[in-house]
């Protein structure tokens, strides 16, 4: 019986790899600026020619300028770096954001290891990150669906282990006895705590686990929804000076919007936090949506700093639409 991967794998590449394939191929600057790391030869330098490139000593020797020649490497190792934080739980079941991170990996393993890149996954929460090494094969995509699916069942984010509800902000939504994410401090406590489950998401921590893996050049794809602590930012720009690196910034409604319903608790999934608020105050949405904006240029800005395209990709969005943009507005940056 074909498990859990692959009945995903196999529906993934008849609805969206079919129409992807060949399309990332080219999409991304290769890993050595086409350079590569084979040397084959020498020759005569010509107009035009990259002077970083020459090679002095047999200049000097031959009194004429002359090029080292290197086979070029397409080859490019590619680190999937994923966020399995508890703030990636929210979403209605069967299409949370933890949800899309699986298809997303699977897709991104498979048409990546299909143009003969190696494909390595980084697993990243606030437990101990676990790591699947680089392979190109259909099989070592399915290897990694599974350690994510692993990881789900460890951390209760199956749909029979979450009942069933819906969620909003980021959290379990019911009114008044159910919970609903909060965000960075935007409501004040009016009740007590629950005991924290754990820390938020060290965002930096998580891009220094993804430096510290890959040792020779990649293209790495961190897949998250950027909600955590850490001074990311720095991490960020350490990794980019090093790699090619994209984000794929998966979104919910539920990050950004409080549905009107009463009284209701909300709860910090990643720290179990509890507050009672009235979700239909006006001046709390205002808030709301204040922060969420704030929250989202901070990002924005970040990225852009460091010079690191961030793609958002809604949950609600149809996969194969949001990645044919990716690719487009990948290709409109190249050199």
């Amino acid at each position: 019986m074909a498990t859990a991967p692959e009945r995903l794998l196999l529906r993934l590449e008849w609805k969206v790899v079919r129409r992807l394939d060949g399309r990332l191929q080219g999409a991304h600057r290769t890993a050595h600026r086409g350079s590569g790391i084979d040397f084959t030869g020498l020759r005569p330098y010509g107009d035009g020619d990259d002077a970083r490139h020459i090679d002095w000593n047999v200049t000097a020797r031959l009194d004429e300028p002359h090029l080292r020649v290197f086979t070029e490497d397409r080859e490019l190792t590619v680190w999937l770096v994923l966020d399995r934080s508890a703030s990636m739980t929210a979403g209605r079941p069967g299409r949370g954001k933890h949800d899309v991170l699986a298809e997303l990996t699977l897709v991104l393993a498979r048409l990546f290891g299909r143009g003969g890149n190696r494909v390595g996954a980084l697993l990243f929460d606030t437990g101990t990150p676990r790591v699947v090494p680089p392979g190109t094969s259909r099989r070592h995509a399915l290897r990694i669906g599974a350690e994510l699916e692993r990881t789900s069942s460890t951390r209760g984010d199956t749909p029979e282990a979450r009942g069933g509800t819906t969620k909003a902000r980021g959290g379990i939504f019911k009114p008044r006895s159910g919970t609903s994410k909060a965000r960075g401090g935007i409501f004040k406590r009016r009740g007590g705590t629950s005991e924290a489950r754990g820390g938020t998401t060290d965002l930096a921590e998580m891009l220094d686990a993804a430096g510290r893996l890959a040792r020779r050049r990649a293209l790495i794809v961190v897949l998250s929804d950027f909600i955590g602590d850490g001074d990311w930012e720095r991490s960020l720009q350490r990794l980019a000076r090093r790699h090619e690196v994209v984000a794929l910034r998966i979104v919910d409604t539920a990050d950004d919007v409080l549905p009107e319903a009463g009284l209701i608790v909300v709860e910090d999934a990643e720290t179990g936090e509890q507050l009672v608020v009235d979700s239909a105050d006006p001046l709390l949405r205002v808030r709301l949506r204040a922060a969420v904006d704030a929250r989202d240029a901070r990002l924005q800005a970040g990225m852009r700093r460091a010079g690191v395209p961030v793609h958002r990709i809604d949950t609600d969005r149809d996969l194969a639409e949001a990645l044919v943009e990716v690719v487009a507005r990948t290709g409109d940056r190249s050199p």
